[in-house]
């Protein structure tokens, strides 16, 4: 495949409840169609609390039910992040991540748990840290998964030629819009990477707004797609894989790039 379909649902959502949420997405889904990837915002079945005791799910939960069913009824692969219960924590943490699911059309899952916890927002006190990357193949592209705050983390994300895409999924506040609009561009031109961001809209239950401002990036950081500030529907791009290749063999900057190793 040279080109690939990415549909991101920009949206409001309903605070803690997960059955609400499911039942606002199935209606939708659909829209987003035809698509090859559809993407919804992080923590899409509840907003962004911090009392995941209240909300979080098992991986055999309803929510990761309802994601392999759309998944395999529309023939797409869904992506989104949500508080997810661990069956075995560790010790001093609270067991619950917030993790980024990609759900394929077969039902298989890939994952990533969000590395950088929002300690502004007391994230650290209420989730586990992630520790890997995680990169995904999917009809010739490939992904590397990000959630929100991560993106003020350059190096974390640092594309060593493993990855075509970042996606990013966030419940981003409207008061730091600009600095969600620019952290993506940089993303973009630094990696030669297309950039796909899904932000909320609406207001949560702790009255913070959030205004959206989801776009897709190209590998020089332009819009390939755009919505207007709190605007509630489907952004849909292509992207051009072979395009790319050719950007990144006619500019070669990751030649020149610092080695580093990464501690965790």
């Amino acid at each position: 495949m040279q080109t690939l379909t990415v549909a991101v649902l920009q949206t409001s959502l309903h605070w803690q409840d997960s059955a609400a949420n499911r039942a606002h997405f199935s209606e939708l889904l659909p829209q987003a169609l035809p698509a090859d990837v559809i993407v919804l915002p992080e923590m899409f079945n509840s907003g962004f609390s911090m009392q995941a005791e209240v909300f979080a799910e098992s991986m055999s939960g309803p929510t990761m039910q309802w994601l392999r069913e759309q998944a395999a009824q529309l023939d797409v692969a869904i992506c989104g992040s949500l508080a997810i219960r661990l069956d075995a924590p560790v010790d001093g943490h609270s067991g619950v991540v917030n993790r980024l699911v990609f759900v394929l059309p077969s039902g298989e899952v890939e994952y990533y748990d969000k590395r950088h916890l929002f300690r502004m927002g007391q994230e650290h006190r209420h989730y586990q840290a992630g520790l890997q990357r995680k990169i995904v193949s999917f009809r010739g592209v490939r992904f590397l998964l990000q959630v929100c705050y991560d993106l003020r983390f350059p190096v974390f994300s640092r594309n060593r030629g493993d990855y075509d895409a970042m996606l990013y999924v966030a419940n981003w506040p409207q008061e730091r819009s600009r600095i969600w609009s620019t952290l993506l561009a940089a993303r973009a031109i630094e990696n030669q990477a297309f950039v796909i961001a899904c932000n909320r809209v609406g207001q949560d239950g702790n009255q913070l707004n959030y205004s959206g401002d989801s776009v897709v990036l190209d590998f020089v950081g332009l819009p390939l797609a755009s919505l207007p500030a709190n605007a509630a529907t489907v952004l849909k791009a292509q992207l051009d894989v072979l395009q790319l290749q050719h950007f990144r063999q006619q500019f070669p900057a990751a030649l020149d790039a610092d080695t580093f190793e990464l501690i965790e």
